[in-house]
């Protein structure tokens, strides 16, 4: 959700479902995570498509996730910086309805492990490359099968690193306003370069970053910074700032916004997606303030970008504030490029 352009428990196996209660566990960096009480959506859905949350273990770190839905394509739903898999909360019930509905928390951000690089003695661990993993090895523990994947923002990014690193997994992705990393360390002039890791060097290594860090870390900075990304401010509601903040007090949530928004290498969509093999599609609110549509047209020319589609009216997280355009989107795209609505073949 948040882009890097804004410089701003559960003691159970890895697939155990866990209920409206969420006791305490110990993962192998923090001692404690709390998972805050989660009401399913009163859509009108039998009891089967009710989102259950559970925790995959995941190299010895525990990862949180939702999934509802029995039947028909698998579909893996990746949030962007600063989010995290409740952000989907209006969009997993209703495509539960006629999929399989994973909705994941990268490791770093939700109610997922935060362990501190320092720690781990791995200053890389934060990468696309470590997220693609996840959400490739995701499908293969959890899900056990392809999927299609639905992303927003960074989460864009992941997805097309995880297509690219195993194309056999991915089955189609549709990109809501994925982020143009405009940050990146090749989009800067020459002569800026010594100053970005300068200054990125004073925020993850000196006290000026924690402190930058508490001044956005409270609900009046998040509601603020939501309503610079929401094109319609009505639905930035009491909800979804506790969504957006709750995980961020975790242990652990300031080293990982630290090192990420320190972060400026990495893949870039322009050089993912000709190596993409899964059919892309890419829609994206006209109204976003910080990933211009201008620029994210251009990605309409690459030869897997089966069409671009643009969203009136709405800012940087269309499955948020849009859901009603978003999901029939998706329910579209996946019909087309799904080989049959009841496909459970297992990932050789």
């Amino acid at each position: 959700m948040v882009t890097s352009t804004m410089t701003m428990s559960l003691c159970v196996t890895s697939t155990t479902t866990t209920s409206l209660s969420y006791p305490r566990c110990h993962s192998p960096i923090q001692n404690k995570i709390h998972f805050p009480r989660r009401v399913v959506s009163k859509l009108n859905i039998d009891a089967e498509d009710e989102v259950q949350t559970r925790v995959w273990n995941w190299r010895g770190y525990s990862i949180r996730y939702q999934r509802s839905g029995n039947n028909g394509p698998a579909l893996l739903l990746v949030h962007g910086f600063g989010a995290n898999s409740d952000h989907w909360r209006n969009n997993i019930s209703v495509l539960a309805q006629s999929h399989r509905v994973y909705s994941i928390d990268l490791i770093g951000y939700g109610y997922s492990d935060k362990p501190n690089p320092l720690q781990i003695g791995d200053r890389s661990f934060y990468t696309f490359e470590t997220w693609a993993s996840q959400l490739n090895e995701f499908c293969l523990d959890v899900i056990k099968d392809e999927a299609f994947f639905l992303c927003n923002s960074i989460g864009g990014v992941v997805g097309l690193q995880a297509a690219v690193l195993a194309p056999h997994i991915c089955r189609g992705i549709v990109l809501l306003n994925i982020s143009l990393r405009m940050l990146h360390i090749k989009k800067q002039p020459w002569y800026g370069k010594p100053f970005i890791r300068s200054f990125q060097r004073l925020l993850r290594d000196t006290a000026v970053g924690k402190f930058f860090y508490k001044t956005i870390a409270t609900k009046e900075s998040v509601r603020n910074i939501l309503c610079q990304c929401y094109h319609d401010t009505s639905k930035v509601t009491d909800e979804l700032v506790h969504i957006i903040l709750g995980p961020g007090l975790e242990p652990g949530a300031a080293e990982v916004f630290l090192e990420f928004i320190c972060y400026s290498g990495g893949p870039l969509p322009e050089e993912l997606l000709p190596q993409v093999k899964c059919p892309v599609l890419i829609a994206w609110g006209d109204k976003d303030p910080w990933e211009p549509i201008e620029i994210g047209r251009n990605y309409e020319n690459f030869d897997s970008v089966e069409d671009f589609i643009v969203l009136p009216n709405v800012g940087h997280c269309p499955q948020d504030e849009a859901p009603h355009l978003v999901n029939p989107l998706v329910e579209s795209f996946v019909a087309r490029h799904a080989k049959s609505s009841s496909s459970t073949s297992s990932v050789n």
